[in-house]
């Protein structure tokens, strides 16, 4: 597959999408595509790990009028109508999305909708109900994972022990994501003493950054619930996306419960009208189980999407909504391959159905953000 995938990303994909043969074959449906921001003007990356998921300004502007010449976009509100009262959606339809609620949604990646007028429904967690400027604690210790000293270390708190060897990176990218997991397991308060342990532990403050530095705030910090509001003025949709963004799979069911019917509730309060569509952390099919996938609905929900599995011709589970991850690397022609359903029919042909991913997923999240 090494051979394959340059091929099919440098040749085949270009030349389909060149000839315009995605567009006419594409299947009916609806395809989901998800965003995850737009890079800062200014901003160095500072690992892949962390910022790949992020595109340029000049990529979104790309791949949405990619998408308005030869798909038919459709709004928040006409996938909700589709849902709840039978709407019949357009042959093609493709639906934007955007997931952790950072600053850059507002100040980087909201002027690009409004110049394409596209409306995006903005999934943000329970963080930006209040004022206070925060990260996401994943993202928080992964820049102290990597700014750390080489050496072994041990941190405690609450009952919780993490300990490791921090040598080259992709040693400390598995320490990180480890912690990721093992902290999934214990409530949003624990896991703050915790990486606050973590940041005596080895005398940093990766959350310093955001309140020194404006790029550096609109890469990793969170909305607040002014911003959250200015965003929905702007006429985008907002979705709930947990209270704290654990791996759902991982947490107490009590815990996963909380973390998704708190976090519409909250949102509720600070947009004053309904929240009625979830995204599940992380999205992949290792990170939720049957039982989580239960739980939006319960809470009130409509609608409740995934992360992976996403294009035309897919199928559409009202509380499982497959979704296309764009992410830094992908070509506008990739893009295409993914959103008409070229990529999902290879992965099937492939042996290698996202479906069957989801009905025998193990609780074990892929290693993505």
């Amino acid at each position: 597959m090494k051979f394959v995938s340059p091929f099919l990303k440098r040749v085949v994909y270009p030349t389909l999408s060149g000839a315009g043969v995605f567009r006419r074959a594409a299947a009916r449906g609806l395809a989901v595509v998800t965003y995850h921001g737009v890079v800062p003007e200014g901003y160095e990356p500072v690992d892949s790990t962390l910022d790949g998921n992020l595109v340029s300004a000049e990529t979104l502007r790309l791949q949405l009028r990619l998408l308005k010449s030869n798909y038919d976009l459709v709004t928040p509100e006409d996938v909700l109508a589709g849902r709840e009262g039978g709407r019949e959606l357009p042959a093609r339809a493709v639906l934007v999305t955007c997931d952790d609620g950072l600053l850059n949604h507002l100040t980087d990646m909201l002027p690009v909708l409004q110049q394409e007028k596209v409306r995006c429904l903005f999934f943000v967690t329970g963080a930006s109900a209040g004022e206070q400027r925060n990260m996401l604690w994943y993202e928080e210790m992964f820049l102290m994972f990597l700014r750390a000293p080489s050496r072994h270390f041990e941190t405690s708190c609450d009952g919780v022990v993490i300990s490791g060897e921090l040598g080259g990176l992709e040693q400390r990218r598995g320490v990180w994501w480890d912690s990721v997991k093992r902290l999934s397991s214990v409530d949003a308060e624990i896991r703050s003493r915790f990486v606050r342990a973590m940041e005596a532990e080895f005398g940093l403050e990766a959350k310093k950054g955001i309140d020194e530095s404006e790029t550096m705030r609109r890469r990793f910090g969170l909305l607040t619930a002014s911003e959250v509001r200015e965003l929905a003025s702007a006429g985008m949709t907002i979705g709930a996306h947990t209270m704290s963004h654990p791996v759902l799979s991982l947490a107490p069911v009590e815990i996963a419960r909380a973390e998704i019917g708190e976090s519409r509730i909250g949102l509720e309060s600070v947009l004053q009208r309904r929240v009625w569509a979830f995204a599940y952390p992380f999205g992949d099919a290792r990170s939720v189980t049957s039982q989580v996938l239960a739980m939006p609905q319960a809470a009130g929900y409509s609608a409740a999407f995934l992360n992976f599995g996403g294009g035309l011709g897919a199928e559409l589970p009202g509380y499982a909504l497959p979704r296309i991850h764009v992410t830094a690397d992908m070509s506008l022609a990739e893009f295409e391959a993914h959103v008409s359903g070229f990529y999902s029919l290879l992965q099937r042909r492939a042996g290698r159905d996202t479906r069957e991913q989801l009905a025998h997923a193990d609780g074990r999240p892929a290693n993505e953000s």
